[in-house]
């Protein structure tokens, strides 16, 4: 049986910075996605085709979506953002299912491996989501009122505020460990499916990581665009 582990494997180096498998699968998603974009956006026809449809339907349904929840003017900001983290993480999870994935290999290591399965990256797309929402409350709601949100001179909201801001960086810790622990178990049992039957029992597994692939990249939109809603939204609060 093929062993998991739990540490991306490190396929070189570039300067000091070292280069991993799952680093690797990364520029290959913003590839595809950057072609698949240029594609689409190249053949857009008055008299759109089956996958101009296709595309028009989620856009339209995507947009529809955040604009119920966060208004016209701030969907026309949030959705570009939201939408780029549901693709990304969607083809990203997708393609750690093609066949060859922790089986071709470079010196003795996977050469490829599900980009999601690595804490490094869904952390970093945590932190990345968290820093666009601080962004977008400060744009928002200016320095003063933001600060408000944490601070007051009531030691009651003070109290509150505190804990409101600790569970900022609890966020941060929910969004990336559920990516990882989602995607990381998922490439577990397909390991160890596969490495006991060869064939048909282990397709039932990969329509089920497909879903879990799906449903964790929506989880991962839509909590990132609550948070991005109820940070820029102003509460007044009396403080007295």
């Amino acid at each position: 049986m093929e062993k998991v582990v739990l540490k991306p494997e490190i396929l070189g180096y570039f300067n000091f910075l070292p280069i991993t498998n799952t680093l690797l699968v990364s520029w290959i998603v913003i590839m595809v996605l950057t072609i698949i974009s240029f594609i689409v956006a190249s053949k857009v026809k008055k008299v759109p085709d089956k996958l101009q449809n296709i595309f028009e339907l989620v856009i339209d349904f995507g947009y529809s979506l955040v604009s119920d929840l966060a208004g016209p003017q701030k969907a026309k900001v949030f959705f570009p953002i939201v939408v780029t983290f549901f693709f990304f993480i969607l083809f990203a999870n997708l393609l750690g299912l093609l066949p060859g994935f922790a089986t071709i290999t470079f010196k003795h290591e996977p050469l490829f491996r599900s980009m999601n399965s690595d804490l490094n990256m869904t952390l970093a797309l945590a932190l990345t989501s968290a820093f666009l929402t601080h962004a977008f409350a400060l744009r928002y709601l200016g320095v003063a009122d933001y600060l408000k949100k944490w601070f007051t001179l009531n030691p009651i909201f003070l109290f509150v505020g505190l804990l409101e801001l600790i569970g900022e960086f609890t966020k941060i810790v929910s969004l990336s460990f559920r990516l990882f622990g989602n995607i990381f178990a998922g490439e577990v049992v397909l390991s160890t499916v596969a490495a006991i039957f060869a064939f048909i029992i282990p397709l039932p597994f990969y329509l089920l990581e497909i879903i879990v692939g799906f449903v964790q990249a929506a989880v991962f939109m839509m909590l990132t665009l609550v948070f991005m809603v109820l940070l820029s939204e102003k509460h007044e609060v009396d403080h007295n």
